[in-house]
């Protein structure tokens, strides 16, 4: 795994992973009231900015209240 993240508040929970496979890297992101997005990237630098997007959605949840499960 290149990233995993799990947060939760009050019995909700919001996930961010990015996986190595051998086809590219599996970007996944997934809240309870939200179906899963899935993407695979070839390109490291697209890996790079949802590396940056995943970051800042996660300390944005941590100001309002979530913590890391």
């Amino acid at each position: 795994m290149v990233f995993e993240k799990t947060l939760v508040r009050e019995g909700q929970t919001r996930s961010f992973h990015i996986a190595w496979t051998p086809e590219g890297w599996e970007v996944s992101e997934q809240g309870q009231e939200q179906e899963a997005r899935r993407q695979k990237h070839t390109d490291w630098h697209r890996v790079e900015r949802t590396v940056a997007r995943f970051t800042r959605q996660i300390d944005e949840l941590r100001r309002d209240g979530w913590t890391e499960f």
